[in-house]
């Protein structure tokens, strides 16, 4: 888990924290972003907090969902 800054929403927080590994290849393009239960285990946070941190990455373009299969990286993910 990460510490949370208390001023700044925590979603904004674990997606900046995603963001960042997409940036330095944790999550190469294709490859498997962790799940809303995963990041709710992972950063302790709650369902619907996780579920604002996909939609945010998805907004942004580095992230798709498939149906049924899980979220993933962008093939080409934009710099931010």
């Amino acid at each position: 888990m990460i510490e949370f800054a208390p001023d700044i929403p925590r979603w904004r927080q674990v997606a900046e924290v995603i963001r960042q590994r997409i940036k330095d290849g944790t999550y190469v393009p294709r490859s498997r972003v962790p799940s809303v239960v995963q990041l709710t285990e992972e950063f302790g946070i709650a369902s619907v907090t996780a579920q604002k941190v996909h939609r945010a990455l998805r907004a942004e373009g580095l992230i798709y969902t498939e149906p049924g299969m899980g979220s993933f990286v962008s093939q080409q993910p934009q710099d931010h």
